[in-house]
C-alpha cells in the first residue's frame, strides 16, 4: 500500500460527506497473526515504515520509545504487546501508524497495513461476549465481504493502559434542579467512566447508553413517557451528549434522528469526541450539533454541560 499522509487523507471533503450517512472508513492492518484489525481513518495522520526509535528510561509498559516527527517528540507504542502479548515479535513491527487522538499524537507499531475500507455503522457491532484479555482492547467488530472479521481497536482503552486512567480534578458542585437531567452515549468504557466522574462531581442526574442505536431506543422511550404524562420533554431533559463513532449507529445519524423529532425540540445536542479536527467539527455542524467538545478535558466538559442543565 502506498503510504504517507497525502495518500491516507487525500480526500477530506469526501469523508466529510460521510456525516449522516452512517458510514465510516477503516484502515485495516495486521499484527503478525491471522487476525485483521482496524482503526478509524479519521484518527490516522500518516503511515510509514518504522523509523529508528529512541529508547528512553522509565517509559510505560508498551511504549517502545520516542521519535521526532516534524519537530515534535511523540511516543511509539507496540500494539502487539497489548493485543497479543504472548505472540509479541518485535521483528514483525515493520510499519508505523501515526494517529491523532484527543489532541494527542502518538505512533502505533504494526506488522503490515492492508487497505482502507468503507463500512456501514449498522454492520459494526459491539463485542458483547468479550470480557477480558486482549479482547478488552476491542471496541467493535465488523465483517468483510469475504466473511473475514475485523476487530476495531479501542484506542481510548489502549492509551489508558499505557498512561493510566486520567484523574478527574476536583470540580465545584453546581446548583442544579434535580428534576432536570441529561443523556449521554459513548461506546468506550473508559470514556463513560470519565463522563460519569465529571457528572457526579457537578451533581448532575443522567441516563446513559453504549451505542447510538441503544441511545435512540432509550431516548424514544423517555420521550414517549413524558408525552404520555402530558409533560414537555425539554422541561426535564436539558442536554444530550453524543460520541461521534459508535457501533450500529454513529453520533451523526443519532443527531439527525433527534433533530428531526419534534418531541426533542429545544434540547441541545453536544458532540463529545476524540475526533477533534476542523473537518469533524464541520461534520457535526452539518447534522445540527449545537456544540462540540473534544475529549477529554474534564473542566471544559463540566463548563459546557453545566449551563445547559441550569437553563
Amino acid at each position: 500500500m502506498a503510504t504517507g499522509k497525502e495518500t491516507l487523507l487525500d480526500n477530506v471533503d469526501a469523508r466529510t460527506k460521510l456525516a449522516g450517512s452512517n458510514k465510516m472508513e477503516i484502515l485495516l492492518f495486521s499484527l503478525g497473526s491471522r487476525e485483521t484489525f482496524g482503526i478509524n481513518v479519521f484518527k490516522v495522520r500518516e503511515v510509514s515504515q518504522t523509523p529508528r526509535i529512541t529508547k528512553t528510561p522509565n517509559m510505560p509498559n508498551g511504549v517502545e520509545g520516542v521519535i521526532s516527527l516534524r519537530g515534535n517528540i511523540i511516543p511509539v507504542i507496540s500494539l502487539a504487546k497489548f493485543v497479543h502479548p504472548s505472540e509479541y515479535n518485535p521483528q514483525s513491527e515493520s510499519t508505523m501508524i501515526v494517529t491523532e487522538f484527543s489532541k494527542h499524537t502518538q505512533a502505533f507499531l504494526v506488522h503490515e497495513v492492508d487497505r482502507i475500507i468503507r463500512v456501514d455503522w449498522n454492520k459494526v457491532r459491539a463485542p458483547e461476549t468479550m470480557l477480558a484479555g486482549h479482547q478488552a482492547m476491542i471496541t467493535a467488530l465488523t465483517e468483510l465481504d469475504d466473511g473475514k472479521l475485523v476487530s476495531i481497536l479501542d484506542v481510548e482503552q489502549i492509551l489508558s493502559s499505557v498512561i493510566g486512567e486520567r484523574v478527574v480534578p476536583e470540580i465545584p458542585k453546581a446548583q442544579l434542579d434535580q428534576d432536570r437531567f441529561m443523556f449521554f452515549v459513548d461506546d468506550s468504557v473508559v470514556a463513560r467512566k470519565e463522563i460519569v466522574s465529571v457528572l457526579d462531581k457537578i451533581g448532575a442526574k443522567y441516563h446513559q447508553a453504549t451505542n447510538g442505536s441503544e441511545a435512540w431506543d432509550k431516548l424514544q422511550n423517555i420521550a414517549n413517557r413524558y408525552q404520555h404524562d402530558g409533560q414537555k420533554l425539554h422541561d426535564h431533559l436539558k442536554l444530550i451528549l453524543v460520541d461521534a463513532e459508535m457501533p450500529e449507529m454513529d453520533g451523526y445519524v443519532l443527531t439527525k434522528h433527534i433533530k428531526s423529532d419534534s418531541r426533542f425540540q429545544g434540547i441541545p445536542v453536544v458532540m463529545h469526541s476524540s475526533l477533534s479536527s476542523n473537518a469533524n467539527r464541520a461534520m457535526g455542524s452539518s447534522v445540527g450539533v449545537d456544540a462540540y467538545v473534544a475529549k477529554f478535558d474534564p473542566i471544559i466538559l463540566a463548563e459546557t454541560v453545566t449551563p445547559f442543565l441550569q437553563s
